[in-house]
């Protein structure tokens, strides 16, 4: 503890590794309002009396759009497995540079794609810019890893990550309000491909992979940084990369457990985020201009809710007051139980309790941040060495739910202004809630498991056969 004190009052209170931490955050708020941007455009591209009238209108059906919805996903699990080790070849910065450069190149096309190729070269331009964000986590874990004290590693982390609910929630909120403008819907398009420029290039100039890329890092950061990661590396100094034990990973009971409770978690995250502004239109009566602004309120309290979550998790951890198991599974349960049952309340309330549904939707959404501390830490107690490689699959196999999900509702509802359909799909997410914490109550661990270091095992056990045979 004095040692942590110590390296902490030899850094800046605002240094280099603060700055390369504000640029993750940026660079994730970029991201994510390039992939959510499409969730309210499509409102005004299909419909131009919800927008400026004097652009385009495609007649796209709901089962058009859904696919459309979904595309990005299916190139974005392709490339989750191979970003990490991509990212620890060339670089965080490298891969994180052309993953959100080229998104943000192919925003500023996808009017164009629009009138050119209809529906379908939008679904394809959507299918590459998944491939391209596919590299964004593994990414920024990478450049957490180089840049983040250890002692500073869940706040620098918490602040990064952030800005991933910050992108959503302002794209969502000046969406409408761009769309009804004389910029029409392309404007949407435009504004925040536009932005991810200006980002890449800010990012080209002022990141950096690590301590040892940045020349004018003070000495005194570097060597903090330098020390705390020495010290927390020292076990792996000197030896060769680990092999990654992949039949034990696939074999073993907690991280199947946690693919799948990645899995329902995300199937009822991304199901409301693509569709909550077609629910507010259609079911709540309400104009894009309202309907942007009141999509980005969950959202926002999903943000901030992060940094309340993560304050009560701190402390309860300082007074030791319950087990890490028990934490886990705690805040998971907050994460996945109440919005299950928000979201079983949405279903039965209609167009005449708008107030009652906005309320209903933001506790879900708002709520959901508690599984931060839940299971979307939970691969690094199974595995700290190979806890990227854990993220890569179950974020790969999760990712699919995110393509499924808007396609069901798709299929099941067939007439957008009709509760009951809407109703049948609030059901299925509150289900997946139920089910994947469920499991992972039941079944999920926190005790390192025995293959994350299988070859250190090996290594003991050979070097005490040979003192074993040196003493004969």
């Amino acid at each position: 503890m004095v040692k942590n004190r110590r390296l902490e009052s030899e850094g800046p209170i605002f240094g280099v590794r603060h700055l390369q931490c504000l640029l993750v955050f940026c660079g994730l708020s970029v991201a994510y309002a390039l992939r959510v941007n499409l969730s309210v455009a499509i409102v005004a591209m299909t419909d131009r009396n919800d927008s400026n009238p004097n652009f385009d209108e495609y007649k796209w059906t709901e089962k058009t759009k859904s696919l459309v919805l979904s595309s990005f996903f299916w190139g974005y699990v392709v490339t989750q497995v191979p970003a990490g080790s991509l990212a620890h070849k060339f670089g965080g910065k490298v891969m994180l540079l052309l993953g959100i450069g080229v998104c943000s190149v192919l925003t500023v096309l996808t009017p164009i794609c629009a009138k050119l190729g209809d529906w379908k070269l939008v679904c394809g331009l959507r299918v590459i810019q998944g491939l391209s964000q596919g590299f964004l986590f593994p990414s920024t874990h990478t450049i957490l890893s180089k840049w983040a004290p250890v002692e500073e590693r869940g706040t620098l982390g918490t602040y990064s990550y952030s800005g991933a609910q910050f992108g959503t929630v302002v794209m969502l909120a000046t969406s409408g309000v761009v769309a009804s403008s004389s910029m029409g819907w392309p404007g949407i398009f435009y504004i925040s491909g536009g932005v991810g420029m200006v980002w890449t290039f800010a990012w080209f100039a002022w990141g950096a992979s690590s301590p040892a890329e940045y020349k004018k890092i003070s000495p005194e950061e570097k060597k903090l940084i330098e020390t705390s990661l020495g010290c927390a590396n020292k076990p792996e100094e000197n030896t060769a990369p680990m092999k990654t034990p992949w039949c034990k990973i696939l074999t073993s009971v907690p991280f199947l457990v946690l693919t799948l409770v990645h899995c329902t978690h995300n199937w009822g995250f991304w199901t409301l985020l693509t569709e909550i502004p077609t629910y507010m239109k259609n079911i709540l009566g309400m104009d894009i201009k309202s309907n942007a602004l009141l999509s980005a309120l969950p959202y926002t309290a999903m943000f901030l809710m992060c940094f309340v979550f993560s304050t009560l998790q701190s402390t309860l951890s300082r007074h030791q007051c319950i087990p890490l198991s028990v934490s886990r599974k705690l805040f998971n349960s907050i994460g996945h139980w109440i919005p299950m049952i928000t979201l079983i309340a949405l279903g039965y309330v209609g167009a005449d309790r708008i107030n009652l549904a906005i309320v209903l939707l933001t506790i879900t959404v708002g709520i959901n941040a508690s599984t931060y501390l839940g299971f979307q830490v939970n691969h690094i107690d199974l595995s700290p060495n190979f806890a990227g490689v854990l993220m890569g699959i179950t974020n790969c196999a999760a990712n699919i739910m995110s393509i499924i999900a808007p396609l069901i509702v798709g299929f099941i509802v067939t007439d957008e202004k009709n509760s009951a359909q809407w109703r049948f799909i609030f059901f299925i997410a509150a289900g997946f809630y139920f089910i994947g914490n469920l499991l992972f109550v039941v079944f999920g661990k926190t005790t390192v498991q025995s293959w994350n270091d299988m070859e250190s095992s090996r290594a003991a056990k050979g070097r005490d056969g040979n003192c074993a045979e040196s003493q004969h």
